[in-house]
């Protein structure tokens, strides 16, 4: 069992940026692979970011390439989202997830959620 809890979300105008937390418990988070995504109202949860359980793969969706970074400290028992050049239409709850199996950007292929963290960036 793992729990994710994101952080870090906010209002920001367009252009600033944004530093997203998510802390996992259990013993055995760096076994997971770990992904954020988003989800605007009216809208479909949009994948953003991956990466590998040890860090050594990273992929990203064209929406949010060049402008965020996915990180992770297993130390820590934490996953980042660093978000820079923020849009209006970066606008969404954000949420990270946990995959025990897959390395994936399917939101089905992930068995555990956060809550989700507000991110609202004005123009």
């Amino acid at each position: 069992q793992v729990q994710l809890v994101e952080s870090g979300g906010g209002l920001v105008q367009a252009g600033g940026s944004l530093r997203l937390s998510c802390a996992a418990s259990g013993r055995t988070f760096s076994s997971y692979r770990m992904g954020w995504f988003r989800q605007a109202p009216g809208k479909e949860r949009e994948f953003i970011a991956r990466i590998s359980s040890s860090g050594g793969s990273i992929t990203y969706a064209d929406s949010v390439k060049g402008r965020f970074t996915i990180s992770r400290d297993n130390a820590k028992n934490s996953v980042y989202l660093q978000m820079n050049s923020l849009k209006p239409e970066d606008t969404a709850v954000y949420y990270c997830a946990a995959s025990a199996n897959f390395f994936t950007s399917r939101p089905g292929d992930y068995d555990y959620w956060g809550q989700g963290t507000q991110v609202t960036v004005s123009s």
